[in-house]
């Protein structure tokens, strides 16, 4: 007689009841759960007990109507996902737009647009150069962030890649670079920037048609050479981002999308917006992804809760904005448990 190979028995621990309840909460058939336990090496009795003891379970039944809460939710985002493609997949242009359409057609709506010709009083855009900056603030330390190119998650774990130099080294580093992601002086940065480089501030006119003069914070600066890489995330507060020098592309995607982009920690996704990678993340094929190009001289207003990724076509400087005249605090509702 030949030898039989005997599987080892499995017992169910809290391992097992784990996954039965998450796949008994994704719909998965009992029946094809309990033939996956019986591959696992799980006694039939023991599978079925297990089972029926799931499916009967208060807390089981607790969790599904929390799950079709959820789904309610995404019943909502799904709608305004449909509606948002009934528009034209472009971020719109506007000159000069006033406060009250601003205000009433993409702050309180949550879409994106170009505001063209409120910088024209900036001394920032005609002033502003390599020379300038270090004639200026040369002798002032700064903060940057550094080695970014050995990180994937260099901007997850931005506190771990915070360098000082002087501003002036930073300036000629940014001007020989050529095409390089590994340095870029960046918003989080700018606790110690603000004070070192307070008189590049002098430049910058706050927008007063929609920006208030009252608030601490004036605003942030961005500053690296061509090939600036910011990953796709999105922010908790609405943003203004004013270009100053050089250009920047961005890709856009609703804040509705967010079923579908992966978004595995804070605000942050592994989705790469060089090239989106749909073997790896198959959802974002139905994504709408929005691109546009930033000019010198146009502001770009970034909605709460939209995703963006940003590349510097060139050497970049960028000032953006949260001091809104408008109620701009969405921090207060945000999960305190981050791992999505």
């Amino acid at each position: 007689m030949a030898n039989v190979e005997l599987r080892p028995v499995v017992h169910v621990d809290n391992e097992w009841r784990r996954w039965i309840a998450e796949n008994l909460l994704l719909d998965g058939p009992p029946q094809g759960i309990y033939e996956q336990m019986l591959r696992a090496g799980i006694p039939h009795e023991e599978a079925v007990q297990e089972l029926q003891q799931a499916i009967a379970s208060p807390y089981i039944v607790g969790a599904q109507r929390l799950r079709n809460r959820l789904g309610k939710h995404d019943w909502v985002l799904d709608t305004q996902r449909r509606m948002n493609r009934l528009r034209d997949a472009e971020v719109p242009r506007h000159h000069k737009l006033s406060r009250e359409a601003f205000f009433d057609g993409y702050y309180t709506a949550g879409r994106p647009v170009i505001i063209t010709g409120m910088m024209e009083d900036w001394p920032a855009m005609t002033k502003w150069n390599f020379d300038y900056f270090k004639d200026r603030c040369g002798d002032r330390e700064v903060e940057i962030q550094f080695g970014r190119d050995s990180d994937a998650q260099y901007e997850l774990r931005k506190t771990a890649h915070r360098k000082t130099m002087l501003f002036g080294d930073y300036v000629d580093s940014v001007r020989h670079a050529g095409r390089s992601n590994d340095f870029y002086m960046t918003a989080y940065n700018e606790g110690k920037n603000s004070t070192e480089l307070a008189e590049l501030w002098e430049d910058i006119v706050q927008i007063p048609e929609y920006l208030s003069s009252d608030a601490a914070t004036r605003g942030f600066l961005w500053f690296g050479p061509q090939g600036t890489i910011t990953p796709f995330h999105h922010d908790l507060t609405n943003n203004f981002m004013a270009q100053v020098m050089g250009r920047k592309r961005i890709l856009l995607m609703p804040a509705c999308e967010i079923a579908n982009v992966y978004n595995h920690e804070h605000c942050f996704t592994h989705v790469d917006g060089r090239q989106i990678d749909l073997q790896r993340y198959p959802r974002m094929q139905h994504v709408q992804v929005i691109s546009c190009v930033l000019n010198p001289g146009e502001v770009l207003f970034l909605p709460v809760g939209c995703w963006h990724f940003v590349e510097g076509l060139e050497v970049s400087v960028t000032v953006s904005f949260t001091n809104f005249l408008w109620d701009n605090d969405f921090t207060g509702e945000y999960p305190q448990q981050q791992a999505f």
